[in-house]
């Protein structure tokens, strides 16, 4: 691997020759030297700096666009090799969209690591568009993302599980006992949601199309915790993924709301880079969530079955 490159992208990313080199374990003049070797056979400069701050000028914003996905090949390739040396061990790049990879996907590393202890998972909570830029990119490896219709022709989508999402309020909210609500009395309240991009949020764009809710009013958040948390205060309804509420409805902190056609589902997908060579890290986890598939919508977490 050309270690001039890999200086220049820690230096690009701390921002800091002190800090890049604390990182790399490398002396401070000698990442000073690893750059000045690579702009002098680059022939142009890639960094402005002074006392105060080191950042990108344009040209350094090409070489570290390039010099990242340069790194990225280079270790894919080993990883590849390495395959064929033996039995799977390094690192396994999962994204995961917030609601599996918050409520679903711990429980299930847990299991993948007792059966496969070299293999090194590392979890990238992202909203499903990220997700699916990311794994398209080559930056993680493997997506379970939320939804199965995606726009980008180099990604692969295969379904994985159900999942129910239900519209929740306070239990003290007026609607709270009411047997059933209708789209007048949701389209009459003030909703709190998911920002777009995200899979929760599509579904919420689908029911407010399908029931022709018109919200009084809306704000969004890309915090489950702080629209869950902004619902039980009272401050307006939501629609959210039944993993994501189970504790909270048991709790009866809060209370689904029963509407015609709820509750609604939606599916978890797999999504990977379309390619002729996979590593066995990630052919074994998708081997391993498609055997997972017929009982992640029953998983008992905690001792609350959903």
């Amino acid at each position: 691997m050309d270690q001039q490159l890999v200086v220049f992208v820690t230096v690009a990313e701390e921002k800091n020759f002190t800090r890049a080199a604390e990182r790399l374990h490398i002396s401070q003049p000698g990442i000073s030297q690893h750059i000045a070797n690579l702009e002098q056979q680059l022939q142009v400069k890639l960094l402005d700096r002074n006392n105060k701050y080191v950042r990108l000028n344009r040209a350094g914003e090409v070489v570290y666009h390039h010099a990242k996905e340069i790194l990225r090949i280079y270790d894919e390739m080993h990883r590849l090799l390495d395959d064929l040396k033996g039995s799977a061990h390094g690192p396994l790049l999962i994204g995961a969209s917030f609601t599996f990879g918050e409520y679903v996907l711990p429980h299930l590393i847990a299991e993948f690591y007792n059966r496969y202890p070299k293999i090194t998972p590392t979890i990238v909570i992202e909203n499903t568009q990220m997700v699916i830029t990311k794994v398209a990119s080559g930056e993680l490896d493997i997506g379970v993302i939320e939804g199965a219709t995606i726009h980008d022709a180099t990604v692969e989508v295969e379904p994985l599980a159900d999942d129910n999402v239900v519209v929740v309020a306070s239990t003290q909210h007026r609607l709270a006992n009411r047997s059933v609500v209708t789209a007048n009395d949701m389209s009459d309240e003030h909703w709190i949601v998911r920002e777009h991009g995200s899979g929760t949020r599509e579904v919420t764009d689908y029911l407010f199309r399908e029931y022709h809710i018109q919200p009084k009013s809306m704000v969004e958040y890309d915090s489950m915790q702080v629209i869950k948390e902004s619902v039980e205060a009272g401050l307006g309804i939501t629609l959210l993924s039944r993993w994501a509420v189970r504790r909270e409805l048991k709790w009866q902190t809060l209370r689904e709301l029963e509407f015609a056609g709820s509750p609604l589902h939606r599916q978890f997908s797999i999504a990977v880079r379309k390619s002729d060579f996979m590593t066995k890290t990630t052919v074994l986890f998708r081997e391993f969530l498609r055997e997972q598939s017929p009982r992640i919508s029953t998983l008992d977490l905690g001792g609350i079955s959903v």
